[in-house]
């Protein structure tokens, strides 16, 4: 468990040294951009880097994820043309991006999303399991998935690190209508609101 922690710290440390080198690049010609387009150049170059396989990232303490959310508010100030210590918060919701550690729940609830509904891979699909009960509730209809059960050889905190763990109890406080959803595309339109709402207020 040791050395996958420090393989995915390795990893932020690569995208972080990567979009800092695309970020200074596109500072220089900042002044040639217009809003729209420094905006568009960034979430091609940036942002696109900070999302790449993001839900492997799932479980780590807001420590170990700060240098991705600290590259995403100089990616939201540059579109802005702020000074570096300018508030954040308000940028993020204007340009309608969920902050690093919901982007990575994010990936992992349409992770979880496909595998409920049969369209992610076996490998996927295996690791959760719908909640059941001994007798009928109104909440046996409610989409809510089984909590994986600690196992006496692994630790609560790497157990808690899992996708099998934290797809469930991420998926369970979804509202309805999202673990509900026909369709991929409604299921992301709630979920980033619900995410929205959640992290940005």
């Amino acid at each position: 468990m040791r050395r996958k922690e420090d393989e995915k710290a390795t990893n932020i440390k690569a995208v972080t040294r990567s979009c800092r080198f695309m970020l200074y690049n596109i500072r220089r010609v900042r002044p040639c951009l217009t809003q729209e387009a420094a905006q568009v150049l960034i979430q091609a170059l940036v942002i696109s880097r900070l999302d790449y396989c993001n839900s492997l990232l799932a479980g780590l303490p807001a420590c170990a994820i700060k240098p991705l959310q600290l590259i995403q508010n100089a990616a939201a100030r540059l579109v802005f043309n702020l000074p570096k210590f300018s508030h954040v918060t308000p940028l993020l919701r204007s340009l309608h991006w969920l902050p690093v550690e919901a982007r990575i729940r994010y990936k992992t609830m349409v992770l979880a999303y496909g595998a409920v509904r049969g369209t992610a891979p076996p490998y996927l699909q295996a690791l959760i399991r719908p909640y059941t009960q001994t007798r009928a509730l109104r909440s046996s209809t409610s989409g809510l998935l089984a909590s994986l059960p600690l196992r006496k050889y692994s630790s609560r905190s790497a157990q808690s690190k899992l996708f099998a763990a934290l797809a469930p109890q991420w998926w369970n406080k979804l509202p309805h209508d999202a673990r509900s959803a026909e369709s991929i595309t409604t299921f992301r339109k709630q979920l980033k609101h619900h995410l929205f709402k959640e992290y940005l207020g």
